[in-house]
């Protein structure tokens, strides 16, 4: 037995409404990434010179991730925000399927925006390690870091 919502709903919701609940999913992928990747949900922040967007960073591009896909190749591509004659109707349908994905690309557009600050990091941090020699038990300490924030603050302290 499958349930429908009612057309009512769905047509009084229009393209607007469509478009925020994908928008809320990326942005419920956005927040997972963040989870996951930075080992819980961070403020913005500056570090050693180096925007780190945290949890609101990983947020925004998710949901306008999620937007923008939605909008070129899931059922958002055949809306016309501007039409000539007002009284014409269109059909706007959203699927499961839609908010699923536009979950999946919302952590796949934040992953990349994580992706690329974890390189400026990596980066700043092996720019401090050249400049110093360090001993066997400031690598040891190196070795266990297991995210590149925790990496440049060690290197940052030697």
């Amino acid at each position: 037995m499958t349930q429908s919502a009612s057309p009512d709903i769905i047509s009084m919701m229009g393209w607007k409404g469509c478009a925020l609940l994908v928008a809320s999913a990326g942005a419920v992928g956005g927040i997972l990434n963040a989870y996951f990747t930075d080992h819980g949900l961070r403020r913005p922040t500056v570090m050693n010179g180096i925007w780190c967007p945290g949890a609101i960073g990983n947020i925004i591009v998710g949901a306008v991730s999620a937007i923008i896909s939605w909008a070129l190749y899931g059922s958002g591509a055949g809306v016309d925000i501007a039409i000539a004659t007002a009284n014409t109707r269109e059909v706007i349908s959203l699927r499961l399927s839609a908010l699923a994905g536009a979950l999946l690309v919302g952590i796949a557009g934040a992953r990349w925006l994580t992706n690329e600050v974890d390189k400026a990091l990596l980066d700043e941090s092996v720019r401090h390690v050249a400049r110093k020699s360090l001993s066997p038990e400031q690598n040891e300490e190196l070795h266990g870091c297991d995210t590149p924030r925790k990496v440049l603050k060690v290197v940052a302290r030697v």
